[in-house]
């Protein structure tokens, strides 16, 4: 996501999505519940605020992306649930991870806050990817450069305007915000990405301490509130 972008383009402009009455499932690390992050999340939207053509992402869904996994089309709610299972099983012994959103990153299409240090996320990608493949048989894909890189994205770009301003604005960093992260959520996309319309399947714990029999998911028919 570097060298830093001259220009940001319009996010949507050519970009296939979801129609109403469609889905995608992705696992999302979902990281609007904790205060801290809904404050550096505000700050730094509060510096964009005097910017048109940005979209920001609601405080409730503020997000690290590890997987698109696939359309509802193509994959059941059943096979969901088996998913998040295994993920369930898969991390069990898994340790809670802390990080630090800090870094500023820039693209033509997002402005987002980097999660550091990102090889500490690493193994919750690689289970929701082992998951995924054994449940379905496909992989999933994350969308942007070719090596994942956890993000929380505070900001769409949504017309073609220079970057220079935008950066001046903002900066590369705002004092760091700590964060633990201790699940996984299994979610649906309901439609257009800018309708917010999500659906939480349910979460695949970090529990730690080596005890793979304390392993449990959330209940999966629920709206995440």
């Amino acid at each position: 996501m570097s060298p830093l972008p001259v220009e940001m383009v319009d996010r949507w402009r050519d970009r296939a999505e979801p129609q109403p009455g469609e889905g995608t499932f992705y696992w999302h690390m979902l990281v609007g519940r904790y205060p801290q992050v809904r404050a550096i999340a505000r700050e730094a939207q509060d510096r964009l605020t005097q910017f048109s053509g940005l979209h920001f992402t609601p405080a409730k869904w503020l997000h690290m992306t590890a997987l698109a996994v696939s359309s509802t089309d193509s994959m059941s709610l059943d096979q969901g649930h088996a998913i998040l299972v295994e993920t369930s099983r898969l991390l069990a012994t898994a340790p809670p991870i802390p990080v630090t959103l800090s870094r500023i990153l820039y693209h033509p299409q997002a402005i987002m806050l980097a999660a550091e240090p990102s090889a500490l996320l690493q193994p919750v990608r690689d289970a929701v990817q082992s998951a995924t493949q054994a449940i379905t048989g496909r992989q999933g894909n994350t969308e942007g450069p070719t090596a994942w890189t956890p993000h929380v994205t505070i900001a769409y770009s949504t017309a073609d305007q220079p970057a220079a301003p935008l950066i001046d604005a903002l900066g590369r960093r705002l004092p760091p915000c700590d964060v633990t992260i201790d699940s996984v959520s299994l979610v649906i996309q309901h439609g257009p990405e800018r309708l917010w319309d999500w659906q939480h399947i349910g979460s695949a714990l970090l529990l730690g301490e080596g005890d793979p029999t304390s392993a449990r998911s959330e209940s999966a028919t629920t709206r995440y509130s």
